[in-house]
């Protein structure tokens, strides 16, 4: 190859990766705030204002039932409570993403 076409695909090439790594942490902030809202969201279901919640894991089934119909995988039972606990963790959300940049 000459000279000029090496540059030339190492230029497109950088400008791919780059455009890869951009998209990767795009999508990875997307699935953040994706989930931290359905932690929220159960959190605030259960516990209807109250510091604790007033019932067990039947709610988190259900919901776990009908998001995986619909959804596919990626719903079950341990993933939302995963969310749920994120969510319980972190529950400040522009705190979390401070602490990720």
């Amino acid at each position: 190859m000459e000279p000029n076409n090496l540059d030339l695909i190492d230029s497109v090439k950088e400008i791919i990766i780059g455009a890869r790594q951009r998209v990767y942490r795009m999508a990875n902030s997307v699935l953040l705030d994706t989930y931290w809202q359905i932690g929220k969201l159960i959190v605030e279901d259960e516990q209807m204002g109250n510091t604790k919640a007033q019932y067990g894991k039947a709610t988190l089934k259900r919901l776990s039932r009908a998001l995986t119909l619909e959804f596919g995988k990626g719903f079950d039972y341990t993933n939302l409570t995963n969310m749920r606990n994120f969510f319980i963790a972190f529950s400040i959300l522009d705190a979390l993403r401070q602490e990720l940049s």
